[in-house]
């Protein structure tokens, strides 16, 4: 079948969202104006709606943060989700390469991923546009983030327990929850150098380091995040290191 839903996160980031959307409609892989979801986090900037009468819009009058979108995947009829960051740019090809990479692994894909090296989430090692590794094959992390693809079936996996935080790690969650209910792993899909349109962001990460950036603006960004693996690992979660608490 291969349909595919589109889940976008609006913030902050007025001047984001329409150049998300021709990033979407210039795809390989089409996906129909009705499959696009627009979630509207409350912030403090104007944001703008979309042009396209046929996107679904879910406007919220607080801020879920990261999390909330997610509850947006369990109302798709698609086969597939991809949801990205309202940073996120993608290349023409996104689609096709996790498609393609999908149909090889069976598992969450995504672009920004993390192999962590200890029992927090500092140190690790970066697959994807952003990482150390930008790698040539599909490959397996911990957890991805900035931009998820995954089959429908799975959002469910995200509420089978409480976050350990609601303010960050719903990355660290998906990945962790998946693996322990559906035995579904990560992966990163390949981001050559010589082509830059199979990559999920093309944008080199300009406007994720703008005033909106959580990791700028929030003195507890690292400990939340470290706190979320350590205590997955405890709940069960096996990182491909194997580490342990």
């Amino acid at each position: 079948m291969d349909d595919i839903t589109v889940i976008l996160n609006v913030y902050n980031r007025p001047y984001s969202l329409e150049r998300q959307l021709e990033a979407i409609k210039n795809q390989t892989i089409p996906v129909k104006d009705e499959n696009v979801f627009i979630w509207y986090n409350k912030g403090t900037a104007k944001q703008s709606t979309p042009k396209n009468p046929n996107h679904k819009i879910f406007v919220c009058n607080h801020n879920t943060k990261f999390h909330g979108r997610f509850t947006a995947a369990l109302l798709a009829r698609t086969e597939y989700i991809a949801m990205f960051d309202d940073d996120v740019i993608a290349g023409n090809k996104w689609f096709e390469n996790c498609l393609k990479s999908i149909k090889e692994c069976n598992g969450i894909l995504g672009g920004s991923g993390v192999t962590i090296k200890s029992k927090g989430y500092w140190p690790n090692i970066k697959h994807g546009w952003n990482g150390q590794i930008r790698p040539q094959v599909t490959t397996r992390v911990d957890l991805v983030g900035h931009a998820w693809f995954f089959k429908q079936e799975w959002a469910k996996y995200m509420w089978f327990e409480k976050p350990v935080s609601w303010d960050n790690g719903e990355d660290i969650m998906f990945s962790y929850l998946c693996q322990k209910y559906g035995q579904v792993n990560t992966f990163v899909p390949p981001h050559p150098v010589e082509d830059i349109e199979m990559w999920s962001n093309k944008d080199g990460g300009v406007m994720g380091s703008d005033e909106n950036a959580t990791y700028i603006h929030s003195p507890t960004h690292n400990s939340i995040r470290d706190n979320v693996c350590s205590e997955c690992i405890n709940r069960g979660w096996k990182t491909v290191e194997n580490i342990s608490l």
